[in-house]
């Protein structure tokens, strides 16, 4: 049996801790201070990195979550420090992925590959989850490593409306109910997952978003959406700014209908008593469109091993089943839960879904990621549009 083999078995046999010990990268990591940039602007996401954090300093590592306002402002350091020369950045780990990942895979600012290395990696449902090794069609090839898997969901009060089941019926029950309903503005991720869900349901052949976007391919999306803005929140005319933004609304009962990337999310907020017990969470016929995030180090980290350490302590059983509490985060594992030793599977077993959050058979099928050009076209384009308001 050869080392990695000997890592892999580990990795499925013991506590992320008691493995950890035999990795010897562990030994070069201690003491080393982990600068994590990842968004900041969720209060219960920098609460459970403040944990991880703990769980780091555990193994002699300090992690300093540096507070995003875009991912894009990483990547951009980034990319000045290699311009500069810069062969130790202030960058150590990003939370990223799409277009940011294929940007920086391209412009040769990773380092890596590493992912497929970790000591925990075997834990990891590459099979069933294909999204974990791929991020809006590039496949990674090691050079981020999955923390979550997130899928959109749409949330409802179920005490003032129904849910409408498709992309047309939502905009009929928009046009029924004037001002409430939204979507972020983009660039905002959550604001154009809406779109390119959109356009899944406009689109006379929706594989052609696995390819890159070429020329006028989203144009049914403008006659959809002019039909639908005058009906939004502010008749179209201003936009909430993001996830955290929107879901206020829908907390204020301004809106009645939201939707986040987090199946969890709902129930999380009902548990801190921001939203009302009434909301449910639901799903649109035919699916929805799911992806992974990851972290990733960049190619010139003052502290890579650290970094590596964290991004395996992250796909830790510990470190997943706690994200994935609705209480906390919500977010869903990427971990292969049934292939876990048993005391870890408990780990997950013992989870309350939460009262508006629905189980991994009821959220139906995921759609994927559209190429990451899609995104960056369809931004451009609403906003030269719709961006001033």
């Amino acid at each position: 049996m050869n080392r990695r083999q000997t890592l892999a078995l580990l990795a499925a046999l013991l506590p992320a801790r008691a493995f950890a010990q035999t990795w010897d990268l562990l030994d070069r990591a201690r003491g080393q201070e982990v600068f994590f940039h990842a968004w900041g602007g969720d209060p219960k996401i920098n609460d459970f990195i403040a944990w991880l954090g703990e769980e780091a300093a555990a193994l002699g590592i300090t992690l300093t979550h540096v507070k995003l306002a875009a991912t894009a402002d990483a990547v951009a350091r980034v990319r000045a420090e290699k311009a500069a020369g810069a062969t130790k950045g202030a960058v150590d780990l990003i939370w990223i992925n799409g277009e940011n990942f294929a940007a920086m895979k391209a412009e040769g600012l990773l380092f890596g590959p590493f992912a497929e290395s970790l000591p925990n990696w075997p834990l990891v449902d590459t099979r069933g989850k294909p999204a974990t090794v791929t991020d809006f069609t590039l496949p990674t090839e090691g050079y981020e490593s999955p923390w979550a898997m997130a899928q959109l969901v749409f949330e409802h009060d179920s005490a003032q409306t129904e849910a409408p089941r498709s992309i047309l019926a939502l905009a009929d029950w928009a046009k029924a109910n004037p001002g409430r309903f939204t979507y972020p503005q983009p660039p905002d991720y959550l604001g154009l997952t809406f779109l390119k869900q959109v356009l899944y349901a406009l689109l006379p052949d929706p594989a052609i978003l696995q390819s890159p976007w070429v020329e006028g391919a989203e144009a049914p999306l403008w006659p959809f959406l002019d039909a639908l803005h005058p009906h939004l929140w502010r008749q179209g005319r201003a936009f909430p700014r993001d996830e955290p933004a929107l879901g206020q609304l829908l907390a204020e009962g301004e809106t009645l209908i939201s939707f986040a990337f987090n199946p969890g999310r709902a129930s999380a907020e009902i548990a801190a008593g921001r939203l009302a017990e009434t909301v449910r969470t639901f799903v649109l016929e035919g699916g929805t469109i799911g992806n992974a995030s990851f972290v990733a180090i960049p190619f010139n980290a003052s502290a890579p091993e650290g970094a590596q350490v964290v991004a395996n302590l992250i796909l830790s059983p510990k470190v997943q089943a706690r994200a994935q509490d609705a209480t906390v985060l919500g977010f869903q594992t990427v971990l292969d839960v049934a292939s876990l030793p048993e005391a870890d599977r408990a780990l997950f077993e013992a989870l309350p879904l939460g009262p508006a959050t629905l189980s991994p058979a009821d959220l139906g099928p995921v759609l994927l990621e559209p190429h990451a050009s899609w995104m960056a076209a369809v931004s451009g384009a609403w906003t030269r549009r719709y961006g001033a308001g």
